[in-house]
């Protein structure tokens, strides 16, 4: 998936954001299998523990069935057709969510070669604070950033001002 590119900035916004709302004392349960960021997440002394690789949007047990007081779902969300239910499906109290933004210049990312990197929903920050509201959450923080890249062309430069990353700390109502 990095083998191209790594996402230095969103990872190094993501640990701060993290860092700076969640206790490492916490069992973090993350959305999607285990990746480089649930590794860095892991080596700076969180408990993470992944979901499996099911389906989530036809098969929400595993979430239903952990003991996590936190979930954490980085560019998860819009891969799935019904986020709504995996979200109401969350027993812990506390989540960290980030999703990519819609891009007004850019059409909705899909992968050619993979059919699960394919984004179903691509978000505007408030259409992802309802749903987290719908769903029962309180957003406590947010944030946003851009994801320059070093390309010359209209949508690179767009990417310098243009947030791309939204980042949410919400707990259960």
């Amino acid at each position: 998936m990095y083998a191209k590119t790594y996402p230095n900035k969103r990872f190094k916004l993501t640990l701060e954001f993290l860092e700076k709302h969640i206790s490492k004392s916490k069992r973090i349960l993350d959305l999607g299998i285990k990746n480089p960021f649930s590794e860095i997440m892991g080596s700076r002394g969180y408990q993470v523990e992944n979901t499996k690789g099911e389906d989530l949007d036809l098969d929400t047990s595993t979430i239903e069935d952990s003991d996590a007081e936190v979930v954490t779902a980085f560019e998860i969300f819009e891969h799935l057709i019904s986020p709504f239910t995996v979200l109401q499906s969350i027993k812990a109290n506390k989540l960290i969510a980030s999703v990519p933004l819609r891009l007004w210049f850019s059409k909705a990312y899909k992968s050619e070669t993979d059919l699960w990197d394919r984004h179903y929903h691509e978000f505007e920050d408030w259409q992802f604070d309802w749903l987290l509201e719908k769903a029962g959450w309180k957003i406590i923080e947010r944030r946003k950033w851009t994801h320059p890249t070093k390309q010359i062309g209209i949508r690179p430069i767009l990417r310098w001002f243009t947030p791309r990353y939204y980042i949410v700390y919400a707990e259960r109502v």
